[in-house]
């Protein structure tokens, strides 16, 4: 993608159908960026712990946190709307101008049970962006994808590598998970897109 952004473009380096629409990329953030909202996140974020039926995180709004300088034209409109031009690019669709920025921090215990975002007028398009200081396999945070609602239905099995993300289009059938984490600690921002109801669907 060519859109221009001083905080860098996703690389897509993987594009797939089934079983719903997603995408793979790398260098989602330059490093300089990745590496400050790693520092932030371990030191100063404003994380609260949520729980629901189905998962147990940290997490918080990016827009209405109170971001180091260096980092604060992350929220700002220009850069909220580059995202999501290279979103409506990947996936061939119009999406309204606002857009959802989320931080979620995953501890050894804690894990996200199989969903699939899917919510009456709600999202139609996500962009997971995960950070952390190198994870092994032993630490678990794996991203999930499976072919129904089935915890033993999966369909692929994605490592946390640093600075890669995910973005897919939110729909019945986008059942994903995040395994269990064992060891360490597994950061991610998420973007959040609504389909322009005025525009064009996606492809």
């Amino acid at each position: 993608m060519a859109t221009a952004n001083a905080f860098g473009s996703i690389r897509v380096i993987e594009r797939a159908d089934a079983p719903f629409r997603y995408l793979l990329a790398d260098c989602c953030f330059p490093v300089d960026v990745a590496g400050g909202l790693l520092d932030w996140f371990e030191r100063d974020a404003p994380w609260r712990l949520v729980e629901t039926d189905f998962y147990e995180q940290w997490e918080f709004s990016m827009v209405d946190a109170e971001l180091p300088p260096a980092l604060r034209d992350l929220v700002s409109p220009e850069a909220l709307s580059a995202r999501r031009r290279e979103i409506e690019e990947a996936f061939g669709c119009a999406l309204a101008e606002h857009v959802d920025f989320v931080a979620h921090r995953l501890m050894p215990g804690q894990r996200i049970g199989v969903h699939n975002d899917l919510l009456e007028d709600g999202e139609t398009h996500r962009l997971t962006i995960q950070l952390n200081r190198g994870l092994d396999d032993n630490d678990g945070g794996f991203f999930m994808l499976f072919d129904s609602s089935e915890p033993d239905d999966v369909h692929r099995v994605l490592r946390p590598v640093h600075n890669t993300g995910i973005a897919f289009e939110i729909g019945p059938d986008s059942h994903h998970a995040i395994s269990r984490m064992h060891g360490g600690e597994r950061y991610t921002v998420i973007y959040s897109f609504h389909a322009n109801r005025a525009g064009t669907s996606c492809d």
